[in-house]
């Protein structure tokens, strides 16, 4: 198949009326306009702030715009946007109760379907945010081993709360007294930041490397093995950041093809497809630190996301979306990589098939790569210049034709003098 590159047009068409007075009056009510992951202004100016619509693979912007979507929401949207049968389920619930005086029988229910999911997993306890769950990992954990020393990655994300957020206003030295660093994939580089202090009482790691603005780095199953073997000898928590991977990659956790079960892991965004739940998952050795811990919010405990997660991860077995995922992504690297080929363009394209993200040669400040994105974007297809990109379930043939030849309008635009 050959997606012929063309140039796009020298400036952007379509309507922004809507956006531009919805982003003018939030300047006035949300400081700086809007915040967080979702806010665009870092973003190239053609790129919209405010959505209104999602359905399968396709979105919408408040002015009507069409995209297939490649960011789902920057993850949640597994199986697609407004999944019938996961909404179904939330509103079923909904119209039961949502926020109550004390959980609804869904929890017990959510509770076990993951404990029968995930291998290592023996318990459940649910949130809202990804934040909450790595959050939680990390207070178990140090409840459960009297410790307080946790190890990370460099330039991982794990989060906004003060002990993991990458930007350091209004965060003190103290928040990050007990934070030691090791360089993923490195063995060496684990064991040497467990000598540099105390011991620890967890190392935290994601299933694979995959920080802002670089390119992505699968895990060396030696790494995963000798991490886990770490953490045995000196009796620390392994806590998989399970956040933005978990059941993208396997239905279960995602170090579980590579052979190593986590002490605890941490889950959001794609188990209840966009509902807002968190979980954290956790063997029989930390059951007590879970135990101990006090850890609660106002809406941890609502109903309706809960069923929809347990809908979510039925349907995710059901309709083998994890296969259909992996499928799409292969043929979306095949068409760019032939693409960027054809256009004497030399990129690295990293990361499994349905979590992509390319980086260009020598592309400093990601020149090139918010040049591409702009350009896709006018051209029908979301995705981001600096985070990695997303496959959903719902992608069909249509979406994937659409979607390739809006990369070939952003490989021209690179491409073009």
């Amino acid at each position: 198949m050959t997606h012929q590159l063309t140039r796009p047009a020298a400036r952007d068409e379509r309507p922004r009326s809507v956006d531009a007075e919805l982003r003018r009056r939030a300047r006035a009510v949300i400081p700086g306009g809007m915040y967080g992951h979702q806010n665009a202004s870092p973003l190239p100016p053609d790129y919209p702030q405010f959505m209104r619509a999602g359905r399968g693979a396709r979105i919408w912007d408040v002015d009507g715009n069409e995209y297939v979507d490649l960011m789902c929401s920057y993850g949640p949207v597994v199986l697609g946007h407004h999944h019938p049968g996961v909404e179904e389920a939330a509103q079923a619930q909904a119209e039961l109760a949502d926020c109550q005086n004390g959980p609804a029988a869904v929890i017990v229910e959510l509770a076990e379907l993951l404990v029968a999911t995930v291998q290592h997993a023996d318990w459940a306890m649910f949130a809202k945010n990804g934040t909450d769950a790595t959050t939680m990992c990390v207070t178990i954990a140090r409840a459960q081993t009297s410790r307080e020393r946790i190890l990370v990655a460099s330039g991982a994300y794990h989060g906004s709360a003060p002990w993991c957020t990458p930007r350091l206003a209004g965060v003190t030295a103290a928040d990050r007294a007990n934070i030691g660093h090791y360089t993923f994939n490195d063995l060496a580089s684990v064991a040497g930041a467990i000598e540099a202090g105390p011991e620890p009482a967890a190392i935290v790691i994601s299933p694979f490397k995959h920080d802002a603005g670089f390119d992505q780095e699968l895990v060396d199953p030696g790494f995963a093995r000798g991490v886990r073997e770490l953490c045995d000898r000196v009796g620390a928590a392994l806590v998989l950041d399970d956040v933005r991977c978990g059941f993208r990659l396997h239905l279960g956790s995602s170090w579980e093809p590579v052979g190593v079960m986590p002490d605890l892991s941490a889950w959001s965004k794609a188990i209840a497809n966009g509902h807002p739940l968190a979980a954290v998952l956790g063997s029989d050795r930390f059951r007590e630190g879970a135990k101990k811990v006090f850890v609660t919010g106002s809406f941890w405990f609502s109903a309706a996301a809960m069923a929809a997660g347990v809908a979510t991860i039925r349907a995710l077995r059901a309709e083998g979306a994890v296969e259909a995922m992996e499928r799409m992504g292969i043929a979306l690297r095949a068409g760019m990589l032939e693409q960027a080929a054809a256009a004497g363009i030399e990129v690295n394209y990293t990361g499994p098939p349905a979590m992509p993200y390319m980086t260009f040669a020598g592309d400093r400040n990601h020149v090139q790569a918010s040049a591409f994105a702009a350009a896709t974007m006018r051209s029908g297809a979301y995705l981001h210049p600096r985070h990695n990109w997303f496959v959903s379930a719902a992608m069909t043939e249509a979406d994937l034709e659409r979607a390739l030849g809006a990369t070939a309008a952003g490989f021209a635009a690179v491409h073009a003098p």
